[in-house]
């Protein structure tokens, strides 16, 4: 009778033991996460021609260049923050899908400084021109789970970038001559200010992550990720938005051509482009300019908080 009741309580222990550890093994469902992110930028390249302007920073003494020197530089470095959706359909293996909005720090792309107000020979006059982009993307990923100890569970993730909405902002002000002095001849210099928004190619990214989380209650855990992120971004439009002369709105003195301008793998005789069309540009069409690139390439780091079902 004692070994049977021994029997039987080793069989309801045991019993118990692989329930706990079934329990235990079971693999979440679905689960949230709400986090921000910042990303430095992790590659360099030579920004495109801005306005007609080259990507360059240059200073003129005395109606003299005097330096000159590349701009280089991505979008990469900014802030992010983002939602995500995750099904753990396995102890190992899991899906995420993100949703996030990211907005980059604002880099000098091309500028030019001068004591002497106008260069006539070169139309050389001071100017500063930066740019800044906004997006929202998508973001799929498989994830695989390291396994958990003392409530932290790393795991790393691989997936694709694909932005659905955002543009490039160029905002550009300069000390320009925007008429001429009827009794002298001599140009007349006015503050202004443009706006243009550069519209992206579809485009696709990679990104890799390497994070934990940690438990902070029975549905509740905080995470941390080390995230690298990789993609370019090629121009498809672009367009002035605002367009101000000492402060006066001056859009609707722009041609169609100075306000819109379509990117081209190539140009020929044929494009709306003064440097290959022999007949010059016509005002009415759009510009057609060589498409460029910017990179959005950074490492960053992401803290949140995890909510599973």
């Amino acid at each position: 009778m004692k070994k049977n009741l021994f029997l039987l309580g080793l069989l309801v222990c045991s019993m118990a033991t692989m329930a706990q550890t079934e329990k235990a093994d079971k693999p979440e469902s679905w689960y949230f996460k709400l986090g921000g992110s910042y990303f430095n930028q992790t590659a360099s390249t030579e920004f495109p021609t801005v306005g007609g302007h080259d990507a360059m920073n240059r200073t003129y003494v005395g109606g003299k260049l005097v330096s000159e020197k590349s701009i280089t530089g991505s979008f990469g470095q900014g802030f992010r923050t983002g939602i995500t959706a995750g099904y753990r359909f396995s102890t190992r293996l899991g899906v995420e899908l993100g949703a996030n909005y990211y907005s980059s720090n604002t880099k000098t792309m091309a500028q030019t400084t001068t004591d002497v107000p106008y260069i006539p020979a070169s139309g050389t006059y001071n100017f500063k021109s930066v740019g800044e982009i906004t997006a929202f993307d998508i973001a799929p990923s498989l994830v695989m789970f390291l396994g958990e100890s003392h409530g932290f569970e790393p795991y790393t993730k691989v997936g694709v970038l694909v932005p659905i909405h955002g543009d490039l902002e160029i905002t550009t002000d300069a000390v320009a001559p925007v008429g001429v002095n009827p009794g002298t001849g001599a140009p007349v210099f006015g503050n202004v200010h443009s706006v243009d928004k550069v519209k992206p190619n579809p485009t696709l990214g990679f990104s890799a992550a390497l994070g934990t989380s940690y438990k902070l209650g029975k549905h509740i855990s905080a995470f941390a990720e080390l995230e690298y992120r990789n993609f370019t971004v090629h121009g498809k439009t672009k367009e002035t938005t605002d367009f101000t002369v000492n402060g006066n709105d001056a859009l609707a003195t722009r041609s169609t051509a100075q306000i819109h301008t379509n990117y081209r793998d190539g140009i020929d005789v044929n494009s709306n482009n003064a440097a290959t069309n022999p007949n010059g540009v016509n005002k009415d069409k759009p510009m057609d300019e060589l498409s460029s690139y910017v990179g959005i390439s950074g490492l960053g780091l992401t803290l949140g908080l995890k909510y599973s079902l």
